[in-house]
């Protein structure tokens, strides 16, 4: 498994050595950077030109699913090309937007700057493939991220928990004592959510294009926005105790 950055952060983890906040798995599509109107008209125009239709609530059931899955829908919905055929349009389009405008959710980039500066380690766990997830990491300051988990990496996707235990272990090589109550995992999507909570891992959906009902084993913040390092120690605090 590659590594994206893998040298220390800035600093040393200012949370409580023995209970405090230890890592972040940071899920990227809608939680970190706003893709998702890009993945939608890449979803609807490839379904346009191979005859069929896709509208809003169709490219809403894909959200946060793995890719592949992703592709075996669009060609139900008539797109006569291969899973990988599709994957790659898809992917491209989506880094062609990226390039145009990346646009940033409200309070992303604060946090992972408040995150680094108390030398909270990060870490991305996406579906996205690794061409993708890099662009969005080599947007964001040297060192966010110590490494990359992509769905090119994983045998099963979200809402699987195999990125997150993925993630986790490859956090634990890293961190002396790591311990699964003190890492937070944030997401968007159901399958995200899904699959970080099946992984044991306290877990914070802040919703986007997708609702998501409040009573499934995470906390819900309405937005970053105005979050801090301070608010996810917190919150591994209260998680914590009923770990």
């Amino acid at each position: 498994m590659s590594a994206f950055s893998p040298h220390a952060l800035r600093g040393t983890n200012a949370f409580d050595a023995h209970a405090g906040l230890q890592a972040v798995l940071w899920d990227m599509d809608g939680t970190i950077v706003d893709t998702e109107p890009y993945w939608i008209a890449a979803e609807k125009d490839l379904v346009r030109r191979h005859g069929g239709q896709w509208n809003d609530e169709d490219a809403f059931e894909l959200v946060g699913q793995a890719l592949p899955t992703s592709a075996a829908m669009l060609r139900d919905a008539g797109v006569d090309l291969g899973i990988r055929e599709i994957i790659d349009e898809l992917t491209a389009s989506v880094m062609g937007g990226l390039r145009a405008d990346t646009v940033f959710r409200p309070g992303a980039r604060e946090l992972l700057e408040d995150l680094r500066e108390h030398g909270v380690p990060c870490a991305l766990v996406t579906m996205s493939e690794e061409p993708l997830a890099r662009l969005v990491a080599e947007a964001l300051p040297e060192g966010t991220f110590r490494f990359l988990v992509t769905g090119d990496m994983v045998t099963a996707g979200k809402p699987d928990p195999e990125p997150y235990h993925l993630a986790f272990d490859t956090m634990a090589t890293q961190v002396r004592d790591l311990q699964r109550h003190r890492v937070v995992a944030l997401e968007d999507s159901v399958p995200g959510v899904c699959s970080a909570v099946a992984s044991g891992t306290p877990t914070i959906a802040v919703p986007h294009v997708a609702s998501l009902p409040a009573d499934g084993g995470w906390t819900v913040w309405p937005t970053l926005e105005g979050m801090g390092a301070a608010d996810l120690d917190a919150f591994v605090a209260t998680s914590g105790a009923t770990a």
